[in-house]
């Protein structure tokens, strides 16, 4: 028996598990070995798509599926296969012609659950390639016959993404779909109900572990769902106010090896569950 058998922890990447220099540190990766080798699940929830998270798998070898799409996945690395996914309605169109129109200078990105397509450029989408290395697509959104997986509004202008969110909640299609702020240059359409909260209850079931045996840990708005449908969720200390204020309990921030923390108050009972 495993010091850690049966507790499922669940991390956010950016701001949380990565250092501000995308690094992860090495008393985070020896902690997370240190918790699988005692029986524990350890992985990550991320808005990411699979094909761009791949240098977090490698880097921490989750032993369970991760999380991606904010929800909307849950991708088995080792096998190189979703166990589960929801689909975006193709309506979603409504929508995104709604808010071109309105925003003439909006990056738009449609991504499906094998690539995305740079669908109308600005600054943000050009240096969100620079970052993630994805090779540029383009398509008509009106075009694409591949299953939707989330939409994606990029700017770096914070009135034109909260003009966005606004204009959204007032279209008559916003209560079909839901709309979540990423990061703060960033802002999502997703399926009806698809949040990281989802992700780790799925996860959960998949595994057919207690949901109060999880642990949910994250640094911004959208970790929030997961934050709720945890066992205990954890803030950063350098969290958004939004997630400090949801959060069961704040640790240390990324700069100082969180991870690493919360599983050694685990171990010790600092931390229970």
């Amino acid at each position: 028996m495993g010091r850690f058998d049966g507790i499922l922890i669940c991390t956010d990447l950016d701001g949380t598990l990565y250092r501000n220099d995308k690094t992860i540190s090495p008393e985070n990766k020896e902690a997370i070995e240190y918790f699988k080798r005692e029986g524990g699940y350890f992985t990550f929830i991320t808005g990411r798509m699979p094909y761009y998270s791949l240098d977090a798998y490698r880097a921490v070898n989750p032993n369970v599926p991760f999380g991606c799409i904010n929800g909307g996945g849950l991708y088995d690395g080792e096998r190189g296969e979703y166990v589960f996914t929801q689909i975006l309605e193709k309506r979603v169109t409504e929508l995104i012609d709604y808010v071109e129109e309105r925003f003439s200078d909006v990056g738009i990105q449609v991504c499906n659950f094998y690539k995305t397509y740079f669908v109308k450029e600005n600054t943000t989408t050009v240096n969100f390639r620079k970052i993630t290395g994805l090779p540029y697509i383009s398509a008509d959104y009106h075009r694409i016959e591949d299953d939707f997986a989330k939409i994606i509004f990029c700017s770096d202008r914070e009135e034109d993404i909260l003009g966005i969110e606004k204009a959204i909640k007032a279209h008559p299609l916003s209560s079909d779909f839901d709309f979540i702020r990423t990061e703060k240059s960033l802002c999502e359409l997703l399926p009806k109900g698809i949040n990281k909260g989802v992700a780790i209850k799925k996860l959960a079931e998949h595994l057919k572990l207690d949901p109060k045996k999880t642990i949910g840990i994250g640094d911004y708005n959208n970790d929030i769902p997961m934050f709720e449908a945890a066992g205990v969720g954890v803030a950063v200390a350098n969290a958004a106010k939004e997630a400090l204020d949801a959060a069961d309990i704040v640790t240390v921030s990324n700069e100082e090896h969180a991870i690493a923390k919360i599983i050694y108050d685990l171990e010790s009972g600092a931390l229970t569950l």
